[in-house]
């Protein structure tokens, strides 16, 4: 059976086929590529409302970010020693800084989406279901990476825990004990936030595709709902 994602690969890619399709003789080839683009950008502005906001991530179990495994490992002996507050204050600000990040994407996310070319275009609608989130990720992973750090590490460094993490994970680093993508508090943070971001946009996407009805943009209602 044709899949959904090849039906409308073929739409944009092979429209002059189906001149006298149905519902596809009125969906030119930039109707197409404007209809991926809206549902993009609906993707895009849901995803950021959803993870955004106080609560997106801590009150998620899905994207909820974890601590670290180096302190995971030593948390039962800091609450034996009267640091368990020092511990849910540091969880708590990682993922409240992951939020307050989110909520600053949106511009960003926005540009890559209009500067799309047809090849991008025919790429996400022939790749596999996370082609939206790779096309994300090329496209936006380093400015809102040089985006989010600062913002995550204003929330973080006010928790002296994160402190002493970054400078135990260090350490572990330099011995190859540590990932040195976790060494320090606010890359990790950072990195589990962008994943949890290009997620969720997909997810959007993928329900546009399911559900043509609830598209904002009316090109993209008449082309996913053609489908």
């Amino acid at each position: 059976m044709i899949s959904r994602r090849h039906l409308l690969a073929c739409c944009l890619f092979c429209l002059p086929l189906f001149a006298h399709a149905g519902l596809l003789d009125a969906i030119s080839t930039q109707d197409a590529s404007k209809g991926l683009r809206q549902a993009l950008e609906q993707g895009a502005g849901a995803a950021v409302a959803n993870l955004g906001v106080e609560g997106g991530f801590q009150g998620n179990p899905e994207f909820r970010i974890p601590l670290p495994d180096t302190i995971k490992k030593l948390e039962p002996a800091l609450r034996m020693m009267g640091q368990g507050k020092a511990v849910d204050d540091l969880h708590q600000a990682m993922n409240r800084a992951a939020e307050v990040a989110v909520a600053e994407a949106k511009p960003l996310l926005i540009n890559a989406v209009r500067q799309m070319t047809v090849q991008d275009a025919k790429n996400i609608l022939t790749g596999g279901d996370d082609s939206v989130t790779q096309y994300f990720r090329s496209k936006t992973i380093e400015p809102l990476t040089q985006k989010f750090l600062p913002i995550v590490s204003s929330a973080t460094q006010k928790v002296k825990l994160a402190e002493r993490y970054n400078r135990i994970a260090s350490q572990g680093a330099a011995l190859g004990l540590v990932r040195s993508e976790d060494a320090r508090i606010e890359d990790f943070v950072t990195r589990h936030a962008l994943d949890a971001l290009y997620i969720r946009i997909g997810e959007e996407e993928r329900q546009i595709r399911a559900h043509p009805a609830e598209a904002i943009g009316s090109i993209a209602r008449k082309v996913f709902g053609a489908m």
